[in-house]
């Protein structure tokens, strides 16, 4: 930082105080800086300096974020991530503004997600085969989409829209039944999972798994083994290790991180 130049302290997470970072990781600015940690008793905070007046949020911020958090996950650390990043004046604020008020429940969510990693699971249908398979589940929309086709324009607008919802209707139970068989073959290789509402129209699955760190590999079998089971109609991805986001925020509540089973 120049000099002349305020600086604030960027806030990534919560570690354990005898935490190692990993030789040489950056994070958020232009250059990237430096990360680095602020103990607090049994607890350190994850954080790099950056322009106290600087924009935040963009998605390279966002990717960095991401990226310390995974990078310290990935090496089996605990790490109570912070979704969006926290800015604090500087150090002291950090201590005794953040760390030290929470200090006990970080340290216990700490203890709860100790050897835990996140692994989240999205799958994108192909619309063609979706398609295919709807019309041959369910007659009634079939003979309604071919009921439009030779339709006046205000009478088929009326039925398109009730075709549409539908569909619509259609799809989400399929969703539904997709995620449920998702949990049931990747669930037994984790300790807890959180689905995710869909966000688009051909998002067939998006479910979080909180997965044992020496385990992962029977997690990830199982996961490419689902992959080819589906092939031919949801095309599966598998983020992870990652840093343990949607598990975090049960754990500092009440240590609760693995109690929805999977």
């Amino acid at each position: 930082m120049g000099s002349g130049t305020q600086s604030a302290c960027y806030v990534y997470g919560v570690v354990p105080a005898d935490t190692t970072t990993p030789e040489g990781l950056t994070g958020l600015g232009d250059p990237p800086a430096p990360v680095t940690l602020l103990p607090e008793g049994g607890i350190a905070a994850v954080v790099s300096e950056i322009p106290a007046d600087g924009p935040l949020g963009n998605a390279h911020d966002l990717r960095s974020h991401a990226h310390v958090l995974d990078t310290l996950a990935a090496t089996g650390t605990p790490v109570l991530p912070f979704r969006f990043g926290a800015v604090l004046a500087d150090a002291q604020a950090v201590g005794t503004d953040l760390l030290t008020p929470a200090e006990e429940k970080f340290r216990g969510a700490l203890e709860e997600l100790d050897g835990w990693v996140q692994f989240t699971v999205r799958g994108s249908y192909s619309e063609e085969r979706l398609l295919r398979d709807v019309l041959a589940a369910r007659p009634d929309i079939a003979d309604l989409r071919e009921a439009t086709r030779g339709m006046p324009e205000e009478a088929e607008r009326h039925q398109l829209i009730r075709l549409g919802e539908m569909v619509a209707d259609a799809v989400a139970a399929a969703r539904s039944q997709d995620s449920q068989e998702l949990v049931e073959r990747l669930g037994p290789h984790a300790g807890a999972s959180r689905r995710a509402e869909s966000t688009t129209g051909d998002e067939a699955v998006h479910t979080s798994f909180l997965v044992r760190i020496d385990e992962r590999l029977g997690f990830e079998q199982a996961a490419e083994e689902l992959a080819l089971r589906w092939a031919d109609r949801i095309r599966l991805r598998l983020l992870g290790p990652l840093a343990p986001y949607d598990f975090a925020v049960a754990a500092v509540q009440d240590g609760g991180a693995g109690d929805e089973a999977a």
